[in-house]
């Protein structure tokens, strides 16, 4: 009966945390991740219906395969109890079953249910139709006022008015409770003559097509009509209708509330023809531009035409040039290449070069026999990242001294091991590199045997 917690299970909306103990392959499959949040799939939610239900006083929801009713008996009255017993096996199909909580029993009401499991609490339904009772009777039978009747009587009389018409028509009665509902809306929206009674607050229609809750609750309290127009109805062949919603409330001839009448206006094929009008409309004014600048653009085609085919010679003749340039340098570049590499492959020194983030570009022949590292398993890799029998940790203050514009050499000895396995003591140097505008590209490693 706690409408808060009735509202928050509606929304099925969870923290982390409150999920973290659903598996993944589960959590990943029945829930979306919104803004944070854990969200259960729409459609599975709509399956469930979370509707607030006294049963003392509610008409019982019928043909149900199974009720749990744990340790709710235990706090009512004799007569109360009576009461909820008798709506109960109203509501439970003749196979149905009935499950209580520890502290409850029906040992005095075996003509009604039958126990399966005692252990367990776990009762099955007697049939019986001379017990059946119908929502509402058993409190009249027993002396005590139907739930609302002269209300309910009112909203009856209007179903002569409108079960003929061509609109789908629903009236709900002052409690929220549906009360009416034409052969249209039934037909319409899936509606059955045993959800009359029932809250609409727990009826699919009250949030599809629109959400009607709340429009309802300000029709009834600003005691005037609230409209929708072309709401959007998914149909089950996979089509859509659309409907205008008219929220109208009820008045008596004293002002006071008597429900809400709900007309459902199918105006599908005005939708329909009126996006029609409109995108032929759209496809005449697009089609009259298109025409003007069409002709704009066939009178500057030729000059630009003619403009094009000189552009054309003259970039041509250019990227002849351009080619041969590139050609050239290209050969003037390989040859450089070359020539760096056997510079750097005739050293007897390990050479690094680092970029200012400090990935390495070089690695020669002489660093790899050092370290077991190809060049190609260490470029674009960060220097102090890389596992070496070299501790770079300790190579790091160097580095950044020369990145600091540090124009001087800086040197140490570490201990080493070579990838050969053996102990070594290994002199690192370290230089900036600079362009020729002093601009600071990285640094340079000299890495070597020192003292062996």
């Amino acid at each position: 009966m706690d409408e808060e917690e009735l509202t928050r299970a509606r929304q099925a909306s969870y923290s982390a945390q409150e999920v973290e103990a659903v598996p993944p392959e589960l959590r990943g499959k029945y829930f979306e991740e919104i803004n944070g949040r854990y969200v259960f799939q729409t459609d599975l939610r709509r399956s469930i219906i979370f509707g607030r239900h006294d049963l003392t006083q509610d008409a019982p929801i019928s043909r149900l395969d199974l009720i749990t009713c744990r340790n709710t008996l235990m706090y009512f009255n004799t007569e109360t109890q009576n009461k909820v017993r008798g709506r109960l096996h109203f509501a439970i199909k003749d196979t149905g079953f009935l499950f209580l909580g520890r502290a409850e029993m029906l040992v005095t009401h075996a003509n009604v249910f039958a126990p399966v499991d005692l252990k367990h609490r776990i009762f099955r339904k007697i049939p019986d139709r001379d017990l059946r009772v119908r929502p509402g009777a058993q409190t009249q039978a027993q002396g005590e006022p139907a739930d609302n009747p002269a209300a309910l009587q009112q909203m009856r009389t209007l179903a002569l008015a409108f079960e003929s018409g061509p609109l789908a028509q629903m009236v709900g009665d002052p409690d929220g409770h549906l009360a009416l509902a034409s052969a249209r809306a039934c037909a319409l929206f899936g509606v059955t003559p045993s959800d009359l009674g029932r809250p609409f607050r727990d009826l699919e229609i009250s949030y599809r097509p629109v959400e009607l809750r709340s429009q309802i609750e300000k029709a009834r309290v600003e005691r005037s009509p609230v409209l929708f127009r072309d709401a959007e109805y998914p149909t089950p062949d996979g089509g859509v209708r659309y409907l205008d919603v008219q929220i109208a409330p009820l008045l008596s001839s004293d002002k006071s509330l008597m429900g809400v009448n709900l007309i459902f206006s199918d105006v599908t094929v005005a939708h329909h023809l009126q996006e029609e009008v409109q995108r032929a409309n759209q496809e005449l004014e697009t089609t009259n531009e298109e025409l003007q600048s069409a002709n704009e653009e066939l009178e500057t085609t030729n000059e630009e035409l003619q403009s094009t085919n000189e552009e054309l010679e003259t970039t041509n003749e250019e990227m002849e040039t351009l080619n041969r340039e590139l050609s050239s340098r290209s050969g003037e570049l390989n040859a450089l290449n070359t020539y760096l590499e056997s510079i750097l492959a005739s050293l007897d020194v390990g050479v690094v070069v680092l970029n200012r983030d400090l990935m390495v570009r070089v690695w020669n022949l002489k660093a790899e026999d050092l370290w077991g590292l190809r060049a190609d398993e260490v470029q674009g890799q960060a220097f102090l990242n890389l596992d070496l029998g070299l501790p770079v940790v300790q190579v790091k203050p160097l580095l950044l001294a020369c990145l600091n514009k540090d124009t001087s050499r800086h040197s140490l000895i570490l201990d080493a091991v070579n990838r050969r396995g053996k102990p070594i003591q290994c002199r690192v140097t370290c230089a900036p590199l600079v362009d020729k505008q002093e601009e600071n590209l990285g640094a340079i490693l000299l890495m070597e045997e020192w003292g062996g």
